[in-house]
């Protein structure tokens, strides 16, 4: 295991439950904690010594009495699973599976889900988006408070560029109006409240590990009725505080994970949201968290960018003159807050990455990362090109770099609304990358 990657800064995933074995952590940044760890799945030990009948002690395993042709989800044949963690995915109260395809000729013990990038998955999940509303989750309230701030953004991009582009279209105090009055709603009240509930998302994480998965015990007919093992997604064994209906800011769902002692599973019960973190905890675990830092960052910008939002109202924008009086009230502050996004955006990046200079294309988290850092470059430079007083050509610019940014971040607050609907993503591997890395 690299050096990088040796240990966890106080909290370790799953480090209350004995029988849960870490098979590597890795991570882009050494000084922060690890990003994403391999765990081996409780059961390994039946898929090892082949036997028939499941251990007593493991609760995960129930008995489902059905055939292998009735299961209630579509199914893939699987040669091994493991639980991998990762602290983008544990914020947002994802329980991802890492499944193995069996080769030609080789035994499959357990049936898994199929994989969340199939087409098929995709469209029902974009179906949820649309019809689902769990308002009691702060990770999908987070992406629905940011989607709809991206539209206001939209809008306020068409009042600003197309008057430009297309002089004809313009209405009587269209920009001043328009763009003014979208762009105090967009920066005070989207941007504001989505950063202040990354930074709550960030504080209630469950750091302790979670499972988020159920296997049933199914007896194979056409093989001399062996057992297989099917996982399912499971509420009973997730303490994320996402799964909690009856109150937002309120205890984690009850119930652990297998192996998990009565005093841990208590204590993890007893744990209440907390509004802020205590010192101890901010210097010891906090700090080491990419995601933390990232969301301090993203408040940072959208407090300072938030000024500008204030300023471009109608009866403040107009009467901020000299020049210099605009820059300091209105353009600054955007170039001052984009940049935090900009920060933001990175860090969040980074946090999907492995190694901090190759991308994580198939991870969804780094899609909207990327998209949201494109739509951050968009709203600094339009706090740039607009200081360029008199020169219509940065004025042009500066007014289409706030139209292309707001789409740009449009697209990854739906994607993050995307990923908050899925919480159990199942990603297929091969047997090279379950191997651990020199």
């Amino acid at each position: 295991m690299p050096a990088r990657n040796r240990h966890f800064h106080r909290h370790e995933p799953f480090q209350h439950d004995h029988r849960v074995t870490l098979e590597r952590a890795e991570g882009p940044v050494g000084w922060f904690n690890p990003t994403r760890a391999h765990f081996l799945y409780p059961i390994r030990s039946q898929e090892k010594e082949g036997t028939d009948k499941p251990h007593e002690s493991d609760d995960s395993i129930h008995d489902s009495n059905q055939n292998l042709e009735r299961g209630p989800e579509p199914t893939q044949p699987a040669k091994s699973v493991r639980l991998l963690w990762r602290s983008r995915d544990n914020r947002k109260g994802r329980h991802a599976l890492l499944v193995q395809k069996p080769g030609p000729g080789e035994e499959a013990p357990f049936l898994a889900p199929r994989r969340t990038s199939d087409p098929r998955e995709v469209l029902k999940n974009i179906k949820r988006t649309f019809t689902y509303y769990p308002f009691w989750d702060i990770s999908w309230l987070v992406a629905f408070i940011f989607t709809w701030g991206s539209v206001v953004w939209v809008l306020n991009g068409f009042f600003a560029w197309l008057p430009l582009e297309a002089p004809s279209t313009e209405f009587p105090t269209e920009i001043l109006y328009g763009g003014g009055i979208t762009a105090f709603i967009g920066a005070i009240i989207f941007f504001e409240t989505g950063s202040i509930l990354l930074i709550f998302e960030a504080i209630n994480a469950n750091n302790t590990g979670c499972f988020g998965w159920a296997v049933d015990q199914l007896i194979d007919e056409e093989h001399e009725r062996r057992h297989k093992l099917r996982l399912v997604a499971s509420q009973r064994h997730c303490r994320h505080h996402h799964q909690n209906r009856h109150n937002f800011v309120g205890k984690g769902a009850e119930g652990g994970g297998p192996g998990v002692g009565l005093e841990e599973e208590k204590s993890a019960q007893e744990q209440h949201w907390q509004w802020f973190p205590s010192w101890h905890d901010l210097h010891t675990h906090y700090i080491h968290e990419l995601g933390f830092i990232a969301g301090m960052a993203q408040l940072f910008g959208a407090t300072v960018f938030g000024v500008s939002g204030f300023t471009a109202l109608p009866g403040i924008n107009n009467h901020l003159t000299p020049q210099s009086a605009l820059n300091g009230a209105y353009w600054i502050p955007q170039v001052i807050g984009g940049s935090g996004f900009i920060v933001s955006s990175t860090l969040y990046l980074l946090e999907t990455q492995q190694t901090w200079y190759k991308p994580a294309f198939h991870i969804l988290g780094w899609h909207i990362a990327f998209w949201n850092l494109i739509g951050a470059v968009g709203f600094t430079l339009c706090g740039a090109l607009g200081m360029a007083y008199g020169n219509s050509g940065a004025q042009y610019q500066a007014s289409l770099a706030t139209f292309w940014g707001s789409w740009a971040f449009l697209i990854g607050s739906y994607l993050q609304l995307y990923e908050s609907l899925d919480k159990h993503p199942v990603e297929e591997t091969t047997k090279t990358d379950l191997e651990p890395k020199q």
